[in-house]
């Protein structure tokens, strides 16, 4: 029996914008003719997994549908929740449709993350397919490459053939997720693993009413085509709760996939700039180079209120002190050593440190040093253009 893929693409991805209406949505945003939603597609669309199961809300049905026909998904099944009631009772009501047998895996996956290496992906999942039993889950753990407060964690021990995950740790301080690295902690991915009884029977024993709610309003579903809407009166009873807290902090029978593999979520412009930076040259045009007295900056990609753009500080090199009235912007130190000016505090930055520009604050960068600064930035607004520069100060003279 294939391996049944549910794609959870119900989130608003609100970390990304300061105000969420009419920004895009963060799986669909096109990061130069490619979506996450997109790559999640074509990552089940492998004779591994059974025809794809997308789980959304009424909003995002046009998007959803527009994807799986450019990604040329001709079999699916769009479940639609009534109301957002987080992902503890999204993935138990998509798990009791009539078209999932009782004994079938399923892999969740969310829609926004990016994830390399999916050969190697795959083949955890195959490994682990044995393994499952009616009561057992498992988490997939991606290998932390530094020590970040935008991630959960788990811890592990051994246990017989497994890794058996004994704590889960969400969003810790910095200090915190150092110590959890040191203890071989790994990231909690929100990929998860598990047969359909086992769900089942995890939401009897630990969350019974959320399994009475949405059984309810899946037997009282309405189906047109390949949509099943849920039932919003029954749907709506349920409380808003992440699987993570439903069940994997309750259940002894969680265990571990652990992977040391690319992976992102993309759930903030850090992250997103890093991605920029780690693929600068197949966004990179020479038309798109620029150059100042202070060195020069690359537009490597125009998105939808957003552009980014890699910034050259030569030695000695300072920019404008300068605001913004219609954007803010985050900036990845990728080399050297900046001196930032932020209102009335100066700083040093060293390399994979990121810094928030709000919109309307004064700011500067200015290179002191012998070494070449290199920042990816990320610019968020409705205008994206040199004309939204109010200078201060400048040493080139471009104050009028």
């Amino acid at each position: 029996m294939k391996i049944r893929p549910v794609i959870l693409c119900g989130g608003a991805g609100t970390r990304l914008w300061d105000n969420t209406k009419k920004n895009p949505v963060k799986q669909f945003i096109d990061f130069g003719n490619w979506t996450l939603f997109g790559k999640t597609l074509d990552r089940v669309n492998n004779p591994l997994f059974d025809s794809p199961i997308i789980s959304t809300n009424k909003n995002y049905i046009k998007f959803v549908k527009k994807y799986l026909k450019k990604h040329k998904i001709g079999k699916f099944k769009i479940i639609v929740e009534p109301v957002r009631k987080n992902t503890g009772p999204a993935m138990l009501a998509t798990s009791l449709i009539k078209e999932i047998p009782n004994e079938q895996a399923i892999v969740f996956l969310s829609s926004d993350h990016l994830i390399d290496k999916t050969t190697l992906f795959n083949k955890s999942i195959k490994k682990s397919l044995p393994n499952l039993d009616k009561k057992n889950i498992f988490v997939f753990g991606i290998k932390p490459k530094n020590a970040s407060d935008q991630f959960g964690y788990f811890l592990t021990r051994r246990k017989k053939i497994f890794n058996n995950v004994y704590k889960f740790i969400e969003k810790p301080k910095i200090s915190i997720a150092k110590k959890i690295i040191k203890q071989n902690g790994f990231w909690n991915s929100g990929i998860f693993l598990a047969r359909k009884d086992s769900l089942i029977y995890n939401f009897k024993k630990y969350e019974k009413q959320i399994y009475l709610y949405c059984k309810k309003a899946v037997d009282k579903a309405k189906y047109k085509n390949n949509i099943i809407y849920l039932n919003i009166k029954e749907f709506k009873k349920n409380k808003s709760i992440p699987f993570d807290r439903a069940i994997l902090e309750k259940s002894k029978e969680i265990n571990a996939i652990k992977l040391n593999i690319p992976w992102s979520d993309l759930g903030s412009w850090r992250e997103i700039c890093s991605m920029f930076n780690t693929n600068k040259s197949k966004y990179f045009k020479r038309k798109n180079i620029f150059y100042k007295p202070w060195g020069k900056y690359i537009n490597l990609f125009k998105g939808n209120k957003f552009l980014i753009k890699e910034l050259i500080i030569k030695p000695k090199g300072i920019l404008s002190l300068q605001k913004h009235y219609h954007r803010s912007e985050h900036w990845l130190i990728i080399n050297g050593k900046p001196m930032i000016t932020l209102n009335k505090k100066s700083f040093i930055k060293k390399p994979n440190e990121s810094i928030f520009i709000p919109r309307g604050a004064k700011h500067r960068i200015y290179n002191p040093f012998k070494k070449t600064v290199k920042i990816i930035e990320a610019q968020i607004g409705t205008i994206l253009k040199e004309s939204d520069i109010v200078r201060y100060q400048d040493i080139y003279g471009r104050i009028k």
